[in-house]
């Protein structure tokens, strides 16, 4: 009976694991419902300039990988990029508003309130270094500055 439970249950398992990691290596030129399928719902939605639409896929076990994938006006995949790393974090500075940040790198891991308005927006990415990607924002919702910090509980023992 317990050969035949895991017999049933690893497919399934392997499947889920499957959804939780990479997307498949190139899905340039395929429609909206494909990606959806292949990866699951989207975490974030977000039009672009260009009349096409931004899928946010936020992945890892600690939300420290996110994929953007960019359909065109017709709803085909043009591009796509995992976002969370130095080079997106080095493109963002002071006077982004919140909507392009978050449709630039998606959604932020923590977001905390700052004395006289505003927030810090943190997010965590892969790095060897104990740190996380923070952005300060004003209470108008635009970037004022940007750095790395610590992550917390990072590296700290009992």
């Amino acid at each position: 009976m317990k050969r035949r439970l895991i017999a049933i249950l690893a497919p399934a398992a392997l499947l889920v694991a499957c959804a939780g990691g990479a997307p498949p290596k190139d899905l340039t030129g395929r429609s909206e419902a494909e990606v959806i399928q292949a990866m699951g719902q989207p975490t974030g939605r977000y039009t672009l300039p260009n009349g096409g639409t931004r899928l946010e896929y936020a992945k890892g076990p600690a939300g420290d990988v996110t994929y953007m994938i960019d359909l065109d006006a017709q709803g085909r995949v043009v591009k796509m990029d995992q976002v969370l790393d130095a080079e997106h974090f080095d493109v963002v500075s002071a006077g982004m508003k919140s909507e392009a940040l978050l449709r630039f790198i998606g959604r932020p891991c923590a977001r905390d309130g700052v004395r006289g308005g505003g927030q810090i927006w943190s997010w965590r990415y892969v790095n060897s270094s104990c740190l996380w990607w923070q952005a300060q924002l004003d209470a108008q919702d635009v970037v004022v500055s940007t750095g790395y910090g610590p992550l917390p509980g990072c590296g700290t023992g009992p």
